[in-house]
């Protein structure tokens, strides 16, 4: 086996190598993702109901408590609970792009290897084609089918090698990619129900806010 791949010449080696770094990737992001608990709704559903009784500590302490993403999220969001509307959906945003992008993690450089390894089989070939041809050359013209033909399966052999590597690598980052899809709108879903469970509190601070200062002013004059 060894022998038959050396014959593809320089760069059967490299794409060997990112053969191996693909697979590393992807066992390493399937195991991460496999054990991410993203909890969405249910986490949620639980600390909106300590908000609604009025429970504030408790309710960072169940979001605190979970390791989760959407735990994390919360946590930052509940922060920033009292502020105004603006400033809990930008912290929501940024706390779920942070992450989405812990998740995806490596997905590109999967990617990547899937992209070049075609490219690095094709330039393999073109390389065996130039050697064969100065075979030919050098022979001056008087060469035989099988040695024609030898050079040129030579050649071919590290394009077959690319794309055998570049298929299931794509295959594998389309996989994972959709994971992390699926999980960033569980995502998204449970920061859009944490904002309508706490809605009310916004708008009551709000109104509170604009009553203190109409009696303030009220008082004044």
């Amino acid at each position: 086996m060894f022998d038959f791949l050396a014959k593809g010449g320089v760069l059967v080696g490299p794409i060997l190598l990112c053969s191996v770094i693909a697979l590393a990737l992807f066992l390493e992001r399937l195991i991460r993702l496999s054990r991410v608990k993203v909890r969405g709704n249910g986490l949620v559903a639980s600390i909106s109901k300590h908000l609604q009784k009025g429970e504030d500590d408790k309710a960072y302490e169940v979001a605190g408590r979970d390791k989760s993403p959407m735990g994390r999220i919360l946590t930052q969001a509940m922060e920033v609970k009292d502020q105004d509307r603006e400033t809990l959906e930008t912290v929501l945003v940024h706390a779920t792009e942070a992450e989405t992008r812990d998740l995806s993690r490596y997905l590109q450089a999967l990617a990547t290897i899937g992209n070049i390894t075609p490219l690095l089989g094709l330039l393999g070939t073109v390389m065996g084609m130039i050697k064969a041809f100065m075979v030919i050359q050098e022979m001056g013209g008087k060469v035989n089918a099988s040695v024609l033909a030898g050079g040129i399966w030579e050649a071919m052999l590290t394009t077959a090698l690319g794309l055998a590597v570049a298929l299931p690598t794509m295959v594998a980052h389309s996989y994972l990619v959709a994971r992390v899809d699926r999980y960033e709108a569980q995502l998204q879903d449970g920061t859009v129900v944490f904002l309508k469970s706490i809605g009310s509190r916004i708008h009551g601070h709000i109104h509170s806010g604009k009553a203190h200062t109409h009696t303030h002013t009220h008082a004044h004059n």
